[in-house]
């Protein structure tokens, strides 16, 4: 691997990181070369010195396509797994996250987007408070069986309007 993390100094630590958050960022920091990297899950779970699932944990939920990478898994030998970062346009991104919003979403599910978003430089501040105020449950003042579907509807129309021709 690249770098040496001391794993236990950052499980310790006073900061709050977690050890999702250093796996995310040291798999992150393996891009820097290229758009796409192969690991092994067994052996990064050792050189985190964690249980394999956590691995499978991070990769499942900070690395999906809604985020700008495809994952492909292959059974066996520990676990292959190659992870392609997707570089696209603003508008192809926007696009991409459109097509992956399903017909409900939470306020929560909508604060991983923006957050998406906003570190990928496809918003602005001003743009993700928007974004953020206009699918709160402040504003959606409808049933709770509703306004996940409403929220799903004003999210996906505003990205539309956010795509450059």
């Amino acid at each position: 691997m690249k770098r040496l993390i001391n794993i236990n100094d950052q499980r310790k630590g006073s900061d709050g990181v977690r050890i999702s958050d250093v796996i995310e960022e040291f798999i992150k920091e393996m891009f820097s070369e290229d758009d796409s990297i192969e690991i092994q899950r067994n052996d990064l779970a050792e050189y985190f010195n964690c249980v394999p699932s956590q691995i499978n944990y991070v990769i499942a939920t900070r690395f999906k396509p809604s985020q700008g990478y495809y994952v492909e898994s292959k059974r066996g030998g520990g676990g292959h797994i190659k992870i392609t970062k997707v570089n696209i346009t603003k508008s192809n991104y926007l696009m991409h996250a459109i097509s992956s919003i399903d017909n409900k979403i939470t306020a929560q599910e909508v604060d991983i987007f923006i957050s998406n978003f906003l570190s990928e430089g496809i918003i602005s501040e001003t743009e993700a408070k928007l974004l953020k105020v206009a699918t709160s449950d402040n504003v959606l003042i409808v049933p709770q069986e509703i306004k996940d579907i409403l929220r799903a509807n004003i999210l996906k129309n505003m990205l539309i309007n956010l795509v450059e021709d």
